[in-house]
């Protein structure tokens, strides 16, 4: 086996990768949390940190399949056959998730065209919001989630009914990796959509949802628990958004802090008034 199939340095680099996107994540988006709503930048601005979003939230989850892929492709130039980098699968993965940011984007820029004053955050914001979590919980009990996560933590039957040689069909079946995860993890992203997507808070909370429930043993049985767990919240964004921890609400001073952040505005500091000491009364001389 070559020295780049052996589980310790692939995994290594991944967990590296992971770290480097949430050390530039954390970087880029420290203090941008708008809440619900976030305006999300021009396009090129915001590929670029979904991208890096996506590599930190994901690429730890997927660790197993790509250590399966790799030791695979080992066997596989063992027997004088092409070998093809585990980079390729990889890339194949992310793409997926970037045409998924993509979608989420166009979406978000159709909204803001057709006029966004329903979703005031006086007005019906709060329920869409609230719907939105809710609706990401009722998906967790849907047939095509359970498939999509059953394949997600169990990749030797996707390696080997579905091997495609070469680096085309390396990109390949990164792609069908990523729709799979996409199929699983599309409302837990939604959530993120829903809340904040600017809020490192709440990408760490999903990120480790997305962990446990691809990892963790026996996690496939929480799901109903998962579920209850986000409609509840739905229902307390949309009825009580002000007593939910880590949401910022789009008409707070935070969030026009954030607002301000993003268009590189920093805001205005009142100057303080000069104190200008008051004169005292010299002191009557004591005649002697």
């Amino acid at each position: 086996m070559s020295r780049l199939a052996r589980p310790l340095p692939i995994t290594a680099l991944l967990l590296a990768a992971a770290l480097a996107a949430w050390i530039i994540t954390v970087e880029r988006m420290r203090g941008m949390d708008a809440g619900p709503g976030t305006d999300l930048g021009g396009l090129g601005w915001y590929v670029g940190i979904w991208v890096t979003m996506t590599a930190a939230m994901m690429l730890p989850s997927a660790a197993p399949m790509v250590l399966l892929f790799a030791r695979v492709s080992a066997e596989q130039r063992r027997r004088a056959q092409l070998h093809v980098s585990t980079a390729f699968f990889v890339a194949g993965y992310i793409a997926v998730w970037t045409v998924y940011g993509l979608a989420a984007y166009g979406l978000f820029r159709a909204i803001v065209a057709g006029g966004t004053d329903f979703l005031a955050w006086d007005r019906a914001g709060p329920y869409v919001a609230g719907a939105a979590v809710g609706a990401a919980g009722v998906y967790e009990l849907t047939p095509l989630k359970g498939v999509c996560l059953r394949h997600c933590r169990t990749p030797l039957h996707f390696i080997l009914g579905g091997w495609r040689r070469g680096r085309l069909g390396a990109l390949r079946m990164g792609a069908e990796h990523g729709a799979d995860c996409v199929g699983c993890c599309w409302g837990l992203m939604v959530v993120l959509f829903a809340v904040g997507v600017m809020s490192l808070f709440w990408m760490a909370l999903v990120a480790g949802v997305v962990f446990m429930q691809k990892l963790a043993p026996g996690a496939e049985r929480l799901e109903p628990a998962l579920a209850a767990v986000l409609v509840g919240l739905g229902i307390w964004i949309a009825t009580s958004p002000a007593s939910v921890p880590g949401l910022v609400e789009p008409n707070s001073a935070a969030a026009k802090r954030a607002r301000m952040r993003m268009m590189h505005m920093e805001p205005a500091k009142t100057k303080p008034r000069s104190m200008s000491p008051v004169p005292m009364k010299p002191a009557k001389q004591m005649k002697p």
